[in-house]
């Protein structure tokens, strides 16, 4: 005779099966997420895709989770993590859902594979547990990495270029033909100067004004060189500045940045070897001396 204590307990399991399989079902009914194929997500995705690397094979089961956390609401992150993709450059052509999926799938298979070689070792557990987390946000640091590179590539060839486009400028082009000029004589297109300055012309052909698309470079780049370049020829602009002019004197203060920081680094790099050298010296020492003190402290010295 079944309980009543029983019956609850298939009724409880019961409830669960069944919602489980609401649940199972209503995600096979979730079409994946559709793949960027305009602008710069397009783009590198297309690129990303044709090189046929592991991203090609896991770009499916990426589009797939993040069409299912898409009704879940998390704004915040979102806005966190769309603002990391831009820094970026769109890394991947990933959106906000998607790179959140990628940290997912990252996460439960570290922690996974972890968890069966601690079956296997006898190891605890709860190293699977440490290994989900650092797997949980190693594309994040992935895409952290990313954007400071970037960011360190635009500073760095920023002044060349623009003193390129004041020359070009003084010769008489406007500024967005100098821009253009840059982008067609650029012999690496995945140059991140030559893509930033590549989408501030495509604004400025679809009807942008020339702020807004310098301060969106800005917004994309946020450093300090960027962010003096874009104020430079906003004022310039506004101000009736001869810009030539300005993007000369800019070049020149981008320059001697540069140099002070390279003064700045050697000077770090000078105290950073300091420790070392005290170390190299300390050996040194030891292997001279040692000798005559082991010689000494066993009376090896004396007179025979």
């Amino acid at each position: 005779m079944i309980g009543p204590f029983d019956s609850f307990l298939t009724l409880v399991f019961a409830l669960i099966l069944g919602g489980v399989s609401r649940f199972t079902f209503e995600l096979s009914r979730i079409r994946a997420a559709e793949r960027p194929v305009l602008g710069t997500r397009g783009l590198n995705r297309a690129r990303a895709l044709s090189r046929g690397s592991f991203f090609a094979w896991l770009e499916p089961t990426l589009r797939l989770i993040a069409a299912w956390l898409a009704p879940i609401r998390m704004e915040q992150i979102r806005t966190r993590v769309r603002r990391l993709l831009t820094y970026a450059g769109d890394y991947l052509g990933l959106s906000d859902d998607e790179l959140i999926a990628l940290c997912l799938l990252s996460g439960l298979g570290l922690g996974g594979g972890t968890l069966i070689a601690c079956r296997f070792l006898g190891v605890s557990w709860l190293v699977s547990v440490g290994a989900l987390g650092l797997g949980a946000v190693l594309p994040w640091f992935r895409i952290v990495g990313v954007a400071q590179q970037r960011a360190q590539m635009v500073g760095r060839r920023l002044p060349a270029a623009v003193e390129l486009a004041s020359m070009c400028m003084s010769a008489g082009l406007d500024f967005p033909g100098s821009l253009r000029r840059i982008v067609q004589s650029a012999s690496d297109d995945s140059d991140p100067i030559i893509e930033e300055f590549s989408r501030v012309l495509q604004e400025l052909d679809l009807g942008h004004t020339r702020r807004s698309a310098m301060e969106g470079l800005a917004s994309r780049i946020p450093t300090d060189q960027v962010r003096e370049f874009v104020n430079s020829v906003v004022q310039a602009e506004e101000r009736g500045s001869p810009l030539a002019r300005v993007l000369r004197i800019q070049s020149q203060t981008q320059r001697l940045r540069r140099s002070v920081a390279a003064e700045e680094t050697a000077s770090e790099a000078a105290l950073m070897l300091l420790g070392p050298m005290t170390l190299i010296f300390l050996c040194v020492i030891a292997l001279l001396l040692g000798p005559v003190v082991v010689r000494f402290m066993t009376g090896g010295l004396g007179p025979a």
